[in-house]
């Protein structure tokens, strides 16, 4: 489980990361970013641009789907534990100094 949630977290932080990207490239009313790669960049990243705006649209769900999954994962683990299931004082730590 545990390798599943840090898997989970790496797709969710390059989603963050090509979600910024992706979107300091797009052009808006005033340029952008885009306009730092020339003629080529504004008329790929152009506000008219329709993949742009569908490939954000995919960073971002995967983005939110990898969040959702990974606080799925985390609730289903607070559940187990590393005591043995029966309660009782046989699992309890013992602190030195307190008396029982």
């Amino acid at each position: 489980m545990g390798l599943l949630i840090t898997l989970f977290y790496i797709v969710f932080v390059l989603a963050a990361i090509v979600l910024v990207v992706v979107i300091l490239l797009q052009e808006g009313k005033g340029g952008g970013f885009g306009e730092a790669l020339g003629q080529a960049g504004q008329q790929t990243f152009g506000v008219k641009a329709k993949g742009i705006q569908t490939f954000t649209g995919i960073a971002a769900g995967v983005f939110l789907v990898s969040a959702l999954l990974i606080h799925v994962f985390n609730r289903i683990g607070m559940h187990s534990s590393v005591f043995p299931s029966g309660g009782g004082e046989s699992g309890a730590p013992q602190v030195p100094g307190e008396g029982r």
